[in-house]
């Protein structure tokens, strides 16, 4: 990207000024080239269908991204067609040789970051660091799987040989692609969370259809260009776009379908688990679902530290991380110094179009996310206190968007839904506890458990870990109070209601949920 400089999401708060440069060209290139049609991949091939769909801005609802095909039932079965007929080809190749396909791909991710990001930006109305972190991230988690594979020698593993008399019996653990696997992924992360698993897939020796939200396939369509020009075979991968209630459900199939990973909301994905389920055998679903993330923050917190982490973690990307800081339990001693501090923050936050530089919230993704917007804040309006929003925005260019206020909520009984109930949007909640013990109560009492952060004395950090009940823990954090991870280093995976496979992306343990072990045993 730049000399000495490696972009995360912890590093983003200071970037060289090249950065900037260069993400600016892009954009002016990018913006040059508006509206034009985008086929989806399948078989290696360009594929059109009949009906089409514009991609539009939530910036600007005018303006016109790019057209798109609305795929059908007929391009899911092609699509996985195209990868059942490559998988036995792709899944006997050497893994070296597979790693490097793929580690080619990622540094084409690389050279290609400004281009991408600048299109995420106006696609998903994601700001200009936020963006360029996603597409870093997603050529991070690709390589992190390659490394995972080369550090395993491809996991095999010689076991114990059976005390046979006469008889050499030597067994080994392989662990072997499962076929076909297909990645629905969301708006948010259109980068990361459809080239995070697609490239765990690809390294293991799957064949993957990739399907991203409706909202965002210009971003994935980008990607799915550094697939191919980086060599990897026609049908390994396959890009189609279209409704999920129509191509997303043609492709939740029994027939050539050996696995799915999903992100998503929990309604979602709770139902595609029972669709996927309702099959001749059971099949492997990795399914991150969303959370309701909490920051506690103690007597003897460092305030400051406190106020930036809770603030950009609620509000990075207009609240729609799965991540995002949603409520807050703060020790009363300090309540009110802190409430004070997080209200002057937020207000601080210059919200418009998140391409300039200047900008931190951009517009909330679509039409759905500004009405729901709208309705918990007249809902929270009635049982709670707005300490700052509570309102969209429509004075001047911010009337052709759906842009709405950074929204603290105050005295909302804890009785209330909103508590417990994820809004994915820029609204958070603040709650005053008389202890922490009582804080972790009610930071437990959720069907979530994805993030959460802490802000306290080391010996209280210790304790937080020890009872939070959440995949992803920080403390002390003024980068984001539950927001940030990077492969490699903060793997990304949720408890409870937040997440299917009890590993995270990114992790020591991800890699190998794309395979299923075989024993050979032989006796010579």
């Amino acid at each position: 990207m730049t000399e000495g400089f490696k972009l995360t999401y912890s590093t983003m708060f200071n970037p060289p000024e090249e950065l900037h440069t260069r993400f600016e060209g892009a954009l002016a290139k990018i913006k040059a080239n508006l509206g034009q049609e985008h086929a989806m991949i399948i078989g290696g091939q360009d594929h059109f269908a009949a009906e089409k769909f514009e991609d539009r801005s939530p910036i600007n609802t005018d303006w016109v991204l790019g057209v798109f095909q609305k795929g059908g039932e007929q391009d899911a079965h092609q699509a996985l067609a195209a990868a059942h007929q490559a998988f036995p080809m792709w899944s006997r190749m050497k893994w070296q040789e597979r790693v490097a396909l793929l580690r080619k791909a990622a540094s084409l991710i690389d050279e290609r970051i400004f281009e991408i990001g600048a299109a995420m930006a106006l696609e998903v109305g994601k700001n200009r660091m936020e963006s360029l972190g996603d597409v870093a991230e997603t050529a991070d988690l690709i390589r992190y799987a390659c490394d995972q594979m080369e550090k395993n020698e491809g996991y095999v593993v010689e076991m114990g040989r059976d005390p046979l008399q006469g008889y050499t019996s030597t067994n080994y653990s392989v662990l072997r692609p499962y076929g076909v696997w297909l990645v629905i992924s969301p708006f948010n992360f259109p980068g990361a969370l459809t080239g995070g698993p697609t490239g765990a897939a690809l390294a293991a020796g799957n064949t993957v259809v990739m399907k991203p939200a409706t909202d965002t396939p210009w971003t994935v369509r980008l990607l799915a260009e550094c697939l191919r020009d980086a060599g990897i075979p026609d049908g390994v991968f396959n890009y189609v776009t279209g409704p999920g209630r129509t191509l997303g459900k043609a492709l939740v199939t029994c027939d050539h379908v050996s696995g799915v990973t999903f992100t998503g909301s929990f309604d979602v994905g709770m139902q595609l688990f029972r669709d996927f389920s309702d099959c001749r055998y059971v099949r492997p679903t990795i399914l991150e679902l969303g959370g309701k993330n909490p920051t506690l923050v103690s007597r003897h917190a460092d305030l400051e530290r406190a106020a930036l982490g809770i603030v950009r973690s609620a509000f990075g990307l207009q609240g729609q991380k799965c991540s995002a800081c949603s409520r807050v339990y703060i020790e009363a001693p300090v309540y009110d110094e802190l409430v004070e501090r997080l209200v002057g923050l937020t207000q601080k936050l210059a919200v418009g179009d998140p391409t300039d530089r200047s900008v931190y919230m951009g517009p909330v993704a679509n039409s759905g996310a500004y009405q729901d917007f709208k309705d918990f804040s007249a809902e929270l309006g009635k049982s709670g206190r707005f300490l700052t929003g509570g309102q969209v925005l429509t004075d001047g260019a911010l009337g052709k968007g759906y842009f709405c206020a950074p929204t603290l909520v105050a005295d909302l009984p804890y009785t209330h839904r909103l508590w417990k109930e994820e809004m994915f949007l820029p609204i958070t909640t603040i709650g005053k506890v008389s202890s922490l013990e009582e804080g972790m109560q009610m930071a437990n009492d959720v069907n979530y458990g994805l993030t959460a952060g802490f802000y306290g004395t080391p010996e209280e950090v210790e304790w937080f870990y020890d009872r939070i009940e959440a995949g992803v823990t920080y403390a002390n954090r003024p980068q984001g109070a539950t927001t940030g991870a990077w492969p490699g280093f903060q793997p990304f995976g949720g408890w409870k209601g937040s997440g299917s496979s009890g590993k995270n992306s990114g992790g020591l343990y991800y890699l190998p949920l794309y395979m299923h072990e075989q024993i050979r045993n032989m006796v010579k």
